[in-house]
């Protein structure tokens, strides 16, 4: 099992959603980032004074899969998110050592989704 942690561009999101459930990958979370890196950020003006913005606004989503579909995963991150440019995002993989489905208590690649048994 891995976790995949990426960081896009927030108006990417909906064309990263749409690659990733064209993929069968549907189960995602969301969450709103500030981040700097080689995009640098940009120089703004507020109330008469000049102010450099570097945390740029990003959105980053998290992913559990199995095994077999990490490479689809990371296929549908890239199809949605590229757009060429300095600051498309970033993807990190990680080992994920366990998983606890509360409803059920499923645990392990059985808690990450109910056709899973298929790819084992």
């Amino acid at each position: 099992m891995k976790k995949i942690i990426a960081y896009i561009r927030p108006e990417k999101l909906t064309e990263v959603k749409n690659a990733l459930e064209a993929r069968t990958i549907s189960e995602i979370s969301v969450t709103n980032s500030l981040g700097a890196g080689r995009q640098k950020g940009y120089t703004k003006r507020y109330r008469g004074n000049e102010i450099e913005v570097n945390l740029l606004k990003k959105v980053r989503i998290e992913i559990a899969v199995i095994d077999a579909f990490v490479d689809k995963a990371v296929e549908g991150l890239i199809a949605g998110a590229q757009t060429g440019e300095i600051g498309d995002g970033k993807i990190f993989i990680q080992n994920l050592a366990n998983a606890h489905r509360i409803r059920t208590k499923h645990e392990g690649k059985n808690a990450l989704k109910s056709w899973v048994h298929k790819f084992s």
